[in-house]
């Protein structure tokens, strides 16, 4: 059991109901990154947290697994060449650590598809590209919302 005194539900709004959004190319920053052994334990994968940053589905999140730590050689080289395409959207050819990828705009290209086990629809992210402008790092305190009084998000001031 957790202790939950001091909530009070009728403070905080509930959350949406978290539909997949939309197939498209949706302007993004990584925001987190972590290296996770697999469920099988006989590797790792790099788990990115995109934050979708313009548009109706601003500050949406969606995540990419990249199996950079595997014994199957064809899951490996797949995860390094999308890992290639990430680092080539966000202009950083050779990072050192995987916070080099974060707060930098790309875009990443969303499909719908279905699951195979549920049948539920969920996202999935199948490309990435340049932002039309030059990336430029955006302040991690920025990345989820504004902190000034123009009311404007911070990468498009």
């Amino acid at each position: 059991m957790a202790n939950l005194n001091g909530f009070d539900a009728n403070t905080v709004e509930p959350a949406d109901d978290l539909e997949p959004i939309p197939s498209g190319k949706y302007v993004a920053v990584i925001t987190d990154s972590e290296m996770k052994p697999t469920k099988s334990g006989t590797g790792n994968y790099l788990q990115l947290t995109f934050q979708i940053v313009e548009g109706e589905y601003a500050n949406r999140l969606l995540w990419v697994r990249l199996n950079l730590d595997n014994p199957n050689a064809t899951a490996v080289e797949i995860a390094r060449r999308e890992l290639s395409a990430i680092c080539r959207s966000v202009g950083v050819l050779v990072p050192t650590d995987s916070a080099d990828l974060h707060n930098l705009l790309c875009v990443i290209h969303v499909r719908v598809k279905r699951r195979n086990d549920t049948g539920e629809l969920q996202n999935e992210v199948k490309g990435y590209s340049k932002k039309d402008a030059v990336s430029q790092p955006i302040a991690a305190s920025q990345v989820s919302g504004t902190d000034d009084q123009s009311g404007s998000p911070p990468w498009k001031r």
